[in-house]
Parts: C-alpha cells; sequence; structure tokens
C-alpha cells in the first residue's frame, strides 16, 4: 500500500477527501476488499464517511472509490 500512507500525510487534520482505485493502482477486486477493512477499523490516519461508490465488474458491485476525513494527528 505503499503511497496511501503519503497522501494522507500530505491533507490537514478534519479534510475530506477522495481515495479511488485508479489513484492508488489497484484493481477493483484488490481495492474493494481494502475499502472494507476501512469501514470496520478504519484506514491509516482516516475513517470512512458518506457512501461508498461502487462500480461493477463482472456481474459484481466492488468498492471503487471512498470518501474519507483525515483524523486529528497526535502532537507529541
Amino acid at each position: 500500500m505503499a503511497g496511501i500512507d503519503d497522501f494522507v500525510k500530505k491533507q490537514k487534520d478534519g479534510a475530506t477527501f477522495v481515495i479511488s482505485a485508479q489513484m492508488l493502482r489497484m484493481k477493483p477486486q484488490e481495492f474493494d476488499a481494502l475499502a472494507q477493512t476501512w469501514f470496520d477499523d478504519g484506514g491509516p490516519g482516516f475513517n470512512v464517511v458518506g457512501m461508498p461508490h461502487r462500480t461493477v465488474v463482472d456481474g459484481e458491485f466492488l468498492i471503487s472509490r471512498v470518501t474519507v476525513i483525515k483524523t486529528v494527528s497526535s502532537r507529541a
């Protein structure tokens, strides 16, 4: 998942932004599985908000894009 951490770090605390399969250069099936874990546990430095965008691949609806909000970083 190289790149997602760098992208999230560039966002301001509390910023709302989109993460997509295309942005991460992932196949929809891979992104769908990853996005499902983000719904359950949150992502690295963000939480999913709203409804995900889905696309149909081989007759199956898969998550292709999610809207997230960056969590507040701890300042130690």
